[in-house]
């Protein structure tokens, strides 16, 4: 089977939800840390790719970095991580489905906002400030123009730009788990991540790279980043839990649900029995 339908993406996103929220705390550390850090080297691919391109290319410059930046996505997905974004549309959708808990829900939220702040805040010093690489003439340049962009923005406008960032990278996410190839992984991931980028919306975890890399240098304040956390990250969340998770879920999950294809329910069931093992061992 090369795709899901989207019915079949509904149970199979409720079940990973559910899977993603039962890991160990220490688990769910490791994987956010990885997640936050491949989110922060996408970034920094995009810094380094359009910070010295001329002014005359307008917004294709934009474009441009928007279509290398998906890359972070793709290792997350791919080769393995717990990116808060994704776990807004994930982890919701199995509390919806009554799968889980609220309370196990916002458990696994912060453990993953902590994480990703550690792996992104990780690559801006170690390889930003440290090694240079947003530190220095077009790309220190780039960085501060950049966060000041984003630290410009009001609390209703980040708030609003965080609905549309999450419900594009929600969607990449969802894209990704219809597919069972890796071709088809990375195209879906690919095209919604590369939207959010070229429009400009605002990303909680790319912004845990970008404000703080500037913040290094000596521009901005700490401050000024929590201004722009909350309502980012509030919008982030409305985007993933309600357009997304709780969209499809009123369509395919409020009733009963119907019947899947064979290879599905054995994939699903598998994925909840793996789950509650790994629940009644931390118990």
């Amino acid at each position: 089977m090369a795709a899901k339908t989207p019915l079949e993406v509904a149970q199979y996103t409720a079940q990973t939800g559910m899977k993603k929220a039962q890991y160990p705390a220490s688990s769910v550390l490791v994987l956010s840390f990885l997640a936050g850090a491949f989110i922060a080297l996408g970034f920094l691919l995009d810094i380094r790719v359009i910070a010295s391109a001329p002014a005359e290319w307008g917004s294709l410059v934009n474009l441009i970095g928007a279509a290398v930046f998906p890359v972070g996505l793709i290792m997350v997905l791919i080769g393995g991580g717990e990116l808060l974004t994704g776990n807004m549309m994930a982890v919701p959708l199995a509390t919806i489905a009554r799968k889980l808990s609220v309370g196990n829900m916002l458990k696994n939220l912060t453990l993953v906002t902590i994480g990703n702040f550690v792996g992104a805040l990780f690559v801006a010093y170690a390889f930003g400030h440290v090694l240079g690489l947003t530190g220095e003439g077009v790309y220190l340049a780039k960085v501060v123009d950049m966060a000041g962009h984003k630290l410009h923005d009001g609390f209703l406008q980040a708030f609003i730009s965080g609905i549309g960032c999450n419900w594009l990278v929600a969607l990449a996410v969802w894209l990704s788990y219809a597919s069972d190839t890796m071709s088809g992984k990375v195209l879906g991931i690919w095209f919604p991540t590369m939207a959010f980028v070229a429009i400009g919306f605002q990303h909680v975890v790319a912004n845990m790279f970008l404000i703080p890399a500037a913040i290094f240098e000596g521009h901005y304040s700490w401050g000024q980043y929590v201004m722009n956390f909350i309502p980012v990250w509030l919008g982030n969340l409305t985007g993933g839990a309600l357009f997304v998770a709780a969209a499809y879920w009123v369509v395919y999950l409020r009733q009963a649900e119907p019947k899947v294809k064979p290879e599905v329910a054995t994939s699903n069931e598998a994925v909840e029995t793996e789950a509650r093992a790994m629940w009644s061992k931390q118990a």
